[in-house]
């Protein structure tokens, strides 16, 4: 994490004075922007499919990817077919729109579109322009729901429901947008979305990330026999949440490496470790199974949603026509 973004999370700096005046100019921006498309002069693409955005205010860590994972499985138990669209951050795709398949490399589809990919097998599409996105989606398959991963910002794309992941430790930061702070739009916004999710904690819709087991990065198996000792390296938004899930597994933490949210791995990231054993996310693990060592190990982790969360979120489907069935 960047000296700037350490900022976000702590009380308020001479750092985060100096650039508050670049925030109200973001405000500004955005704030005019989200008008235009309130009062139709700025227009939404036509899309053909309902779309669910799951996204949040504030800039990475607040454990989406996970609850992604659960809910295209939770829609598809419910019979419903599902395709997922991504920006696809990092990506290095030949062509956009981008279908990430089983003959896709990370590099090209991005960690979290190839992550979703490789554990739903349904169909996931990147690329900027997700009008395009949609339509590729039209073309090629017979869908019941998209469900949009990120995208809450993105006002040209039309949704019927706007789900917003908030993380029960760090929340809003310091309260600021960017590049204050790290929020894209003040918690106001939160008061227009359908349903606000947090990630822990005791409320009532929420759910809570729990371990589903360690595997190798090597070979993508359970592993029974780790080490309970090694060097925590991440490349996330949060990596003192994923740290602190080691811990919980008994697994005592001897160094950490933290690697910008995102980043590409190369071999030579590691070198610096030597024969340790090194516990990484299962968001790492995609960029790195090519050459990754026997004692290379990943925390798996799943979505455990609330009683009231399911029961809120069948709601609304009903509410909105996405599946009569339901």
């Amino acid at each position: 994490m960047k000296n700037i973004e350490k900022t976000w999370y702590r009380s308020k700096s001479i750092i985060t004075y100096l650039l508050l005046p670049l925030s109200l100019i973001f405000w500004g921006i955005s704030t005019v922007r989200r008008a235009l498309f309130s009062l139709g002069i700025l227009k939404q693409f036509k899309a053909h499919t309902p779309i669910i955005v799951v996204g949040n205010i504030s800039i990475g860590g607040n454990g989406k990817t996970p609850f992604a994972l659960w809910l295209v499985e939770f829609l598809q138990e419910r019979g419903i077919k599902v395709a997922v669209i991504s920006r696809g951050y990092g990506s290095k795709a030949p062509t956009y729109p981008f279908e990430v398949t089983s003959r896709s490399s990370v590099e090209q589809a991005g960690d979290e579109p190839y992550l979703l990919h490789s554990r739903l097998g349904c169909p996931v599409v990147i690329g900027p322009d997700r009008e395009a996105s949609c339509n590729y989606l039209k073309t090629n398959y017979k869908i019941d729901l998209i469900v949009s991963d990120d995208g809450l910002q993105h006002y040209k794309m039309p949704r019927e429901i706007e789900l917003c992941i908030v993380d029960n430790k760090r929340r809003f930061g310091n309260g600021c947008l960017l590049p204050a702070g790290p929020l894209r739009e003040l918690p106001s916004r939160l008061r227009s979305v359908d349903l606000v999710v947090e990630n822990g904690g005791a409320e009532d819709i929420s759910y809570a990330l729990e371990s589903a087991g360690v595997y190798s990065v090597l070979t993508g198996l359970k592993s029974d026999d780790y080490p309970n000792n090694g060097i925590a390296v991440s490349a996330i938004g949060n990596p003192q949440r994923f740290e602190k899930s080691l811990q919980e597994e008994g697994i005592a933490i001897h160094d950490t490496a933290h690697f910008r949210d995102h980043h590409a791995y190369i071999k030579s990231d590691f070198s610096q470790f030597g024969d340790i054993a090194i516990f990484m996310t299962e968001k790492d693990a995609v960029k790195c199974q090519s050459f990754a060592q026997e004692n290379w190990y990943y925390l798996k982790v799943e979505a455990q949603p609330s009683k009231m969360l399911v029961k809120q979120l069948l709601e609304i489907l009903k509410n909105k026509e996405i599946h009569h069935g339901l």
